[in-house]
């Protein structure tokens, strides 16, 4: 692994959590509009599933990240550029966080247990609350919209780093595209 690609693990975290996160998000916004029903809860146990994990491997990714720090940026990128990677990632780790967190937040406040995989049941963190259940429901909503927004944006840099700029950027979190070329060239 270079010193311009982030490393296995970090590599292997960011996919593993995006594609938990991009599985969370629609799940969330369907099951929400089904009428009561045993599918319908089944869905809520596996969104719950998907935001215990997510929650779990955000953890392990902030502390990986806070003990290796990731590979610099081009230096040919614009100053206005590495804000905005800045500022996304500033808000991407947060959110990783506490939009699961909200969420378990509110299954307590509404009185529905949280029991991850089935198997085991977590401590409810708050006490049944209907007022603060209301409350949550519409922060696990603004931060799911949040995040929403904030990954429209990461996706869109990656992939004018990929498709457009061809200037290495996407190649650090998929070195697979670096295979086959020589040090100079560029992804």
């Amino acid at each position: 692994m270079s010193a311009s690609t982030y490393t296995r693990t970090a590599i292997g975290l960011h996919w593993l959590m995006a594609a938990l996160i991009l599985t969370a998000l629609p799940l969330g916004l369907y099951m929400t509009e089904l009428p009561l029903s045993p599918h319908k809860l089944k869905l809520y146990a596996w969104h719950k599933w998907l935001g215990i994990t997510i929650l779990g491997l955000a953890c392990l990714r902030v502390a990986w990240r806070l003990t290796h720090r990731p590979p610099p940026l081009p230096a040919s990128l614009p100053a206005w550029q590495r804000r905005a990677a800045a500022v996304s990632h500033a808000l991407l780790y947060p959110l990783m966080l506490a939009v699961p967190l909200s969420g378990w937040l509110m299954s307590s406040a509404k009185g529905f247990p949280t029991v991850y995989l089935g198997l085991w049941q977590l401590p409810d963190l708050v006490a049944k609350d209907t007022l603060l259940a209301e409350r949550l429901v519409e922060l696990h909503f603004g931060l799911n919209a949040l995040l929403l927004a904030v990954l429209v944006a990461h996706v869109g840099a990656a992939l004018k780093h990929a498709l457009i700029d061809r200037d290495g950027v996407f190649a650090r979190m998929w070195p697979a595209l670096r295979r086959g070329r020589k040090s100079g060239d560029t992804v």
